[in-house]
């Protein structure tokens, strides 16, 4: 797949407009996001992929279009799972929901240049040395498993090596000050708890990038097709977050979803000298993975959720019928 020079410019000058935009003009002041302003935010994010994904379908083939798609479709379903560590973290530190939409643009930021270092080095050892498909999907394989068994919600986000090395040797305050990262208390230069928070936060998605690099890489190895479904599916996690972060709780099922998907991929990475697996497959496969989970999730939270609400009702009926019974009874002894 030969992808011009100013491809990846035209791309490269996309994100950097449609980053100053959202920090100097969208969200310019802190607030807190609205979930119907993050749905929108998200159905607007989603169309650009999508028709991202139609340009590259008409100038590079159904095979390069497809690819695009299910590594699209893989990014932005681990970046659901990002949520839910994102509602752990902010409510660990409490930090004020205004302010949490700050962490997250510079977060994403952060992210892109990171992801891209890796994507870079993933392409580069893949060219250089094939063997290392099989310790990509072998450790694919293993992070699929390790996701499905941990639980995440007694994650102590201040044990994160990265965080703690940064507690130790940058002085903090204890204190939030607006959405500042740094402040000055006494003349001294300290950094605020929000830049602990973001320290976390990137924490969080390079463990995320481990997974998920690899794994699209698993579906193509071409590095513009990884690049830009890492970068389209994070750019729009800022806003799949304030749509999710209050229902996330329902999707109980998810991360086992995205555990098979994972295991899938990291097969289909260990098994590809022998046989290569149609891109169309592959992404009907991942799709019906995603859609069983999100489905089974929301029945079983509808059936958890409609147990709870006739338990009153049904108690509120036993008492009815036990009075009366009562009542009955000290007639028949008058």
């Amino acid at each position: 797949m030969d992808i011009p020079i100013w491809f990846w410019i035209g791309f490269g000058a996309f994100l950097i407009g449609m980053l100053a935009l959202d920090l100097g003009v969208f969200h310019r002041k802190a607030k807190v996001i609205a979930p119907k302003e993050a749905l929108i935010w998200s159905g607007i994010w989603f169309s650009i992929s999508m028709v991202f994904a139609a340009i590259v379908y008409t100038w590079h083939g159904s095979q390069a279009g497809t690819e695009f798609l299910t590594g699209y479709m893989i990014e932005w379903s681990l970046s659901i799972d990002n949520v839910f560590v994102f509602v752990l973290i902010f409510s660990f530190f409490k930090v004020p929901a205004k302010y949490q939409y700050r962490v997250l643009f510079w977060g994403v930021l952060s992210a892109l240049i990171m992801r891209g270092v890796l994507i870079a080095a993933g392409a580069a050892l893949l060219t250089n040395f094939h063997w290392i498909i099989f310790i990509f999907g072998g450790f694919l394989i293993f992070s699929g498993v390790r996701i499905a068994i941990h639980d995440e919600s007694k994650a102590d986000p201040t044990k994160n090596p990265m965080v703690r090395i940064f507690k130790r040797f940058v002085p903090t305050s204890t204190e939030y000050d607006g959405q500042k990262f740094f402040t000055r208390h006494n003349g001294k230069l300290l950094a605020t708890p929000l830049l602990t928070v973001l320290i976390a936060v990137e924490a969080t998605d390079l463990a995320f990038a481990i997974d998920s690099i690899p794994a699209i890489f698993a579906i193509t190895d071409e590095p513009f097709i990884v690049f830009t479904a890492n970068a389209l599916a994070i750019l729009g996690l800022r806003s799949l977050y304030f749509a999710l972060a209050g229902v996330i709780h329902k999707f109980v099922y998810l991360k086992y979803g995205l555990a098979l998907v994972l295991v899938f991929v990291g097969a289909k990475m260990v098994a590809s000298d022998v046989y290569h697996m149609p891109a169309q497959l592959s992404l009907g496969i991942v799709v019906s993975i995603l859609v069983t989970a999100a489905l089974a999730s929301l029945f079983k939270s509808n059936q958890v959720e409609g147990a709870e609400s006739s338990t009153p009702d049904e108690q509120t009926e036993f008492n009815e019928k036990t009075s009366s019974k009562g009542i009955a009874l000290e007639t028949e002894n008058n």
